[in-house]
Protein backbone atom coordinates (compact mmCIF):
# COMPACT_ATOMS: atom_id res chain seq x y z
CA UNK A 1 0.00 0.00 0.00
CA UNK A 2 1.59 3.42 -0.71
CA UNK A 3 2.66 5.04 2.35
CA UNK A 4 1.20 8.56 1.52
CA UNK A 5 -2.87 6.89 1.68
CA UNK A 6 -2.01 4.39 4.98
CA UNK A 7 -4.46 4.73 7.51
CA UNK A 8 -2.38 4.35 10.47
CA UNK A 9 0.62 7.01 8.87
CA UNK A 10 1.07 8.71 12.52
CA UNK A 11 1.50 11.82 9.85
CA UNK A 12 -1.48 11.96 8.44
CA UNK A 13 -2.72 11.97 12.37
CA UNK A 14 -0.21 14.54 13.11
CA UNK A 15 -1.50 16.52 10.42
CA UNK A 16 -4.82 16.31 11.35
CA UNK A 17 -4.28 17.27 14.36
CA UNK A 18 -2.26 20.51 13.57
CA UNK A 19 -5.02 21.25 11.12
CA UNK A 20 -7.72 21.30 14.02
CA UNK A 21 -5.33 23.27 16.00
CA UNK A 22 -4.70 26.07 13.00
CA UNK A 23 -8.83 26.34 12.99
CA UNK A 24 -8.21 27.57 16.61
CA UNK A 25 -5.54 30.28 15.94
CA UNK A 26 -8.22 33.09 15.01
CA UNK A 27 -10.39 32.09 17.64
CA UNK A 28 -7.62 32.56 20.25
CA UNK A 29 -7.05 35.81 19.02
CA UNK A 30 -11.16 36.88 19.03
CA UNK A 31 -11.07 35.87 23.18
CA UNK A 32 -8.27 38.04 23.66
CA UNK A 33 -10.18 40.54 22.08
CA UNK A 34 -13.50 39.81 24.17
CA UNK A 35 -11.10 39.54 27.31
CA UNK A 36 -10.19 42.93 26.48
CA UNK A 37 -13.62 44.53 25.77
CA UNK A 38 -14.85 42.63 29.27
CA UNK A 39 -11.77 44.03 30.88
CA UNK A 40 -12.74 47.69 29.81
CA UNK A 41 -16.09 47.41 31.14
CA UNK A 42 -14.79 46.60 34.85
CA UNK A 43 -12.17 48.87 34.85
CA UNK A 44 -14.95 51.75 33.90
CA UNK A 45 -16.76 50.80 36.81
CA UNK A 46 -13.65 51.75 38.56
CA UNK A 47 -13.40 54.98 37.50
CA UNK A 48 -14.39 58.42 39.31
CA UNK A 49 -13.33 61.73 39.57
CA UNK A 50 -10.53 61.27 42.05
CA UNK A 51 -9.20 58.15 40.68
CA UNK A 52 -9.36 58.72 37.22
CA UNK A 53 -6.42 55.53 35.76
CA UNK A 54 -9.19 52.97 35.68
CA UNK A 55 -10.26 54.79 32.72
CA UNK A 56 -7.23 55.04 31.14
CA UNK A 57 -6.76 51.51 31.72
CA UNK A 58 -10.46 50.98 30.00
CA UNK A 59 -9.24 52.67 27.08
CA UNK A 60 -6.32 50.98 26.55
CA UNK A 61 -8.00 47.50 26.67
CA UNK A 62 -10.13 48.68 23.67
CA UNK A 63 -6.84 50.00 21.75
CA UNK A 64 -5.79 45.91 22.57
CA UNK A 65 -8.98 44.89 21.64
CA UNK A 66 -8.23 46.72 17.90
CA UNK A 67 -5.20 44.94 17.78
CA UNK A 68 -6.18 41.42 18.44
CA UNK A 69 -9.68 42.35 16.67
CA UNK A 70 -6.99 42.93 13.19
CA UNK A 71 -5.00 40.01 13.97
CA UNK A 72 -7.61 37.14 14.09
CA UNK A 73 -9.05 38.31 10.68
CA UNK A 74 -5.64 38.25 9.13
CA UNK A 75 -4.47 34.99 10.78
CA UNK A 76 -7.85 33.31 9.18
CA UNK A 77 -6.68 34.37 5.71
CA UNK A 78 -3.36 33.82 5.70
CA UNK A 79 -4.16 29.85 7.10
CA UNK A 80 -6.91 29.55 5.21
CA UNK A 81 -9.21 28.76 7.90
CA UNK A 82 -12.41 31.25 7.37
CA UNK A 83 -15.72 29.76 8.93
CA UNK A 84 -18.57 31.26 9.13
CA UNK A 85 -18.52 30.31 13.07
CA UNK A 86 -15.68 32.31 13.08
CA UNK A 87 -17.24 35.70 10.96
CA UNK A 88 -20.41 35.29 13.73
CA UNK A 89 -18.03 34.57 16.81
CA UNK A 90 -15.56 37.66 15.72
CA UNK A 91 -18.83 40.01 15.13
CA UNK A 92 -20.63 39.05 19.21
CA UNK A 93 -16.83 40.11 20.53
CA UNK A 94 -16.93 43.03 18.64
CA UNK A 95 -20.62 44.40 19.92
CA UNK A 96 -18.83 44.21 23.15
CA UNK A 97 -15.66 45.39 22.67
CA UNK A 98 -16.06 48.04 19.85
CA UNK A 99 -20.11 48.79 21.24
CA UNK A 100 -20.87 48.25 24.28
CA UNK A 101 -17.32 48.77 26.26
CA UNK A 102 -16.79 52.16 24.38
CA UNK A 103 -20.15 53.57 25.28
CA UNK A 104 -20.09 52.81 29.01
CA UNK A 105 -16.83 54.56 29.24
CA UNK A 106 -18.33 57.29 27.13
CA UNK A 107 -21.04 57.93 29.46
CA UNK A 108 -18.91 57.64 32.74
CA UNK A 109 -16.17 59.03 31.45
CA UNK A 110 -17.79 62.19 30.07
CA UNK A 111 -21.50 62.55 32.19
CA UNK A 112 -21.11 60.86 35.56
CA UNK A 113 -19.18 63.26 37.00
CA UNK A 114 -19.87 66.78 35.77
CA UNK A 115 -21.37 69.87 38.10
CA UNK A 116 -24.84 70.67 39.41
CA UNK A 117 -25.74 66.74 40.47
CA UNK A 118 -28.88 66.60 41.14
CA UNK A 119 -29.85 69.72 39.53
CA UNK A 120 -32.39 69.48 36.17
CA UNK A 121 -30.02 70.24 34.16
CA UNK A 122 -27.65 67.33 35.46
CA UNK A 123 -30.62 65.14 34.69
CA UNK A 124 -31.21 66.50 31.32
CA UNK A 125 -27.58 66.04 30.21
CA UNK A 126 -27.45 62.43 32.15
CA UNK A 127 -30.41 61.44 29.76
CA UNK A 128 -29.18 62.70 26.89
CA UNK A 129 -26.06 60.73 27.51
CA UNK A 130 -28.04 57.71 27.89
CA UNK A 131 -29.35 58.29 24.34
CA UNK A 132 -26.22 58.96 22.46
CA UNK A 133 -24.48 55.99 24.13
CA UNK A 134 -27.34 54.00 23.64
CA UNK A 135 -27.17 55.39 19.52
CA UNK A 136 -23.32 54.68 19.47
CA UNK A 137 -24.13 51.22 20.77
CA UNK A 138 -27.38 50.15 18.03
CA UNK A 139 -25.13 51.37 15.39
CA UNK A 140 -21.78 49.14 16.50
CA UNK A 141 -24.25 46.77 16.28
CA UNK A 142 -25.93 47.96 12.84
CA UNK A 143 -22.58 48.28 11.19
CA UNK A 144 -21.47 44.74 12.20
CA UNK A 145 -24.79 42.83 10.83
CA UNK A 146 -24.48 45.00 7.70
CA UNK A 147 -21.05 44.13 7.19
CA UNK A 148 -21.61 40.23 7.76
CA UNK A 149 -24.65 40.70 5.01
CA UNK A 150 -23.06 43.41 2.44
CA UNK A 151 -19.29 42.92 3.09
CA UNK A 152 -16.57 45.41 1.67
CA UNK A 153 -17.95 48.45 -0.77
CA UNK A 154 -18.74 47.76 -4.42
CA UNK A 155 -15.58 46.94 -6.98
CA UNK A 156 -13.11 45.27 -4.34
CA UNK A 157 -12.06 45.02 -0.63
CA UNK A 158 -9.96 48.66 -0.25
CA UNK A 159 -12.37 50.43 1.15
CA UNK A 160 -15.65 49.86 4.07
CA UNK A 161 -19.19 51.23 3.69
CA UNK A 162 -19.32 53.29 6.60
CA UNK A 163 -16.93 53.75 9.42
CA UNK A 164 -15.70 50.77 11.10
CA UNK A 165 -16.44 49.96 14.22
CA UNK A 166 -13.46 49.29 15.73
CA UNK A 167 -12.19 52.47 14.09
CA UNK A 168 -15.48 54.42 16.12
CA UNK A 169 -14.35 53.00 19.60
CA UNK A 170 -10.99 53.42 19.20
CA UNK A 171 -11.80 57.40 18.71
CA UNK A 172 -13.07 57.73 22.04
CA UNK A 173 -10.39 55.78 23.28
CA UNK A 174 -7.78 57.47 22.42
CA UNK A 175 -9.71 60.57 23.81
CA UNK A 176 -10.19 59.25 27.24
CA UNK A 177 -6.42 58.70 26.95
CA UNK A 178 -5.14 61.58 26.07
CA UNK A 179 -7.44 63.43 28.71
CA UNK A 180 -7.67 60.80 31.17
CA UNK A 181 -5.85 62.76 34.28
CA UNK A 182 -9.67 64.39 34.90
CA UNK A 183 -12.93 63.91 33.56
CA UNK A 184 -15.32 66.01 32.02
CA UNK A 185 -17.00 68.22 34.59
CA UNK A 186 -18.92 71.21 32.42
CA UNK A 187 -21.79 70.72 30.86
CA UNK A 188 -20.81 72.48 27.61
CA UNK A 189 -17.95 69.80 27.23
CA UNK A 190 -20.49 66.97 28.45
CA UNK A 191 -22.41 67.75 25.67
CA UNK A 192 -20.15 68.22 22.86
CA UNK A 193 -18.53 64.91 24.03
CA UNK A 194 -21.94 62.91 23.81
CA UNK A 195 -22.82 65.01 20.26
CA UNK A 196 -19.33 63.12 18.99
CA UNK A 197 -20.09 59.82 20.32
CA UNK A 198 -23.38 60.09 18.74
CA UNK A 199 -21.75 61.84 15.44
CA UNK A 200 -18.83 58.55 15.45
CA UNK A 201 -22.71 55.91 15.56
CA UNK A 202 -23.79 57.49 12.68
CA UNK A 203 -20.35 57.70 10.39
CA UNK A 204 -21.02 54.20 11.37
CA UNK A 205 -24.14 53.39 9.60
CA UNK A 206 -23.52 55.97 6.78
CA UNK A 207 -22.43 55.44 3.44
CA UNK A 208 -18.90 57.04 3.66
CA UNK A 209 -16.23 55.15 2.04
CA UNK A 210 -13.49 54.59 4.77
CA UNK A 211 -10.12 52.77 3.63
CA UNK A 212 -10.17 49.71 4.63
CA UNK A 213 -5.87 49.12 4.34
CA UNK A 214 -6.40 45.32 2.68
CA UNK A 215 -4.88 46.28 -0.26
CA UNK A 216 -1.37 46.71 1.45
CA UNK A 217 1.04 43.55 0.44
CA UNK A 218 2.07 43.18 3.85
CA UNK A 219 3.46 39.73 3.42
CA UNK A 220 5.32 40.55 0.31
CA UNK A 221 8.77 42.57 0.05
CA UNK A 222 8.66 46.39 0.70
CA UNK A 223 11.54 48.72 0.98
CA UNK A 224 13.57 49.22 3.43
CA UNK A 225 11.77 52.86 4.27
CA UNK A 226 8.85 51.48 5.20
CA UNK A 227 10.80 49.06 7.93
CA UNK A 228 12.35 52.55 9.48
CA UNK A 229 9.14 54.11 9.50
CA UNK A 230 7.13 51.19 10.96
CA UNK A 231 10.00 51.61 13.22
CA UNK A 232 9.89 54.99 14.05
CA UNK A 233 5.74 55.30 14.56
CA UNK A 234 5.97 52.55 16.96
CA UNK A 235 8.76 54.58 19.09
CA UNK A 236 6.25 57.30 18.69
CA UNK A 237 3.45 55.03 20.21
CA UNK A 238 5.71 53.83 23.31
CA UNK A 239 6.76 57.39 24.01
CA UNK A 240 3.91 59.66 23.17
CA UNK A 241 0.73 57.28 23.04
CA UNK A 242 -1.50 59.70 24.10
CA UNK A 243 -0.91 62.50 21.56
CA UNK A 244 0.24 59.53 19.15
CA UNK A 245 -2.90 57.64 19.28
CA UNK A 246 -5.55 60.53 19.19
CA UNK A 247 -3.63 62.07 16.22
CA UNK A 248 -3.83 58.85 14.35
CA UNK A 249 -7.43 57.95 15.59
CA UNK A 250 -8.96 61.77 14.35
CA UNK A 251 -7.06 62.07 11.17
CA UNK A 252 -8.46 58.63 10.07
CA UNK A 253 -11.94 59.34 10.74
CA UNK A 254 -11.64 63.05 9.46
CA UNK A 255 -9.33 62.38 6.33
CA UNK A 256 -12.01 59.69 5.28
CA UNK A 257 -14.81 61.93 5.79
CA UNK A 258 -13.27 64.67 3.83
CA UNK A 259 -12.02 62.50 0.86
CA UNK A 260 -15.92 61.35 0.69
CA UNK A 261 -16.76 65.28 0.63
CA UNK A 262 -14.44 65.93 -1.67
CA UNK A 263 -15.87 62.55 -4.01
CA UNK A 264 -19.25 63.91 -3.87
CA UNK A 265 -18.47 67.50 -4.84
CA UNK A 266 -16.78 65.85 -7.97
CA UNK A 267 -19.47 63.47 -8.55
CA UNK A 268 -21.95 66.46 -9.01
CA UNK A 269 -19.35 68.49 -11.05
CA UNK A 270 -19.13 65.53 -13.56
CA UNK A 271 -22.83 64.99 -13.73
CA UNK A 272 -23.18 68.93 -14.13
CA UNK A 273 -21.02 69.05 -17.06
CA UNK A 274 -22.58 65.91 -18.89
CA UNK A 275 -26.01 67.62 -18.59
CA UNK A 276 -24.71 71.32 -19.58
Amino acid sequence: MDQKTFPFDPRVKRNSRLRRGIYLLPSVFTVANLLCGYYAVLATQLGNATDTLPFDHAAKAIGFAFLFDSLDGRVARLTGTNTEFGKQFDSIADVLSFGIAPAVLAYAWGVRYISGQGTPLYQQVSQLGWVCCLFFLICCAWRLARFNVHGMAPGGSRYFVGMPAPAAAVVIAAIVHAFHRTTIQEVGWSVAWLLLAAALGALMTSAVRFYSFKDVAWTRRQPSIAIVLLALLGAAVWMYSEIVLLLLACSYAAANVALQFVRSLRHRFVSRTRTA
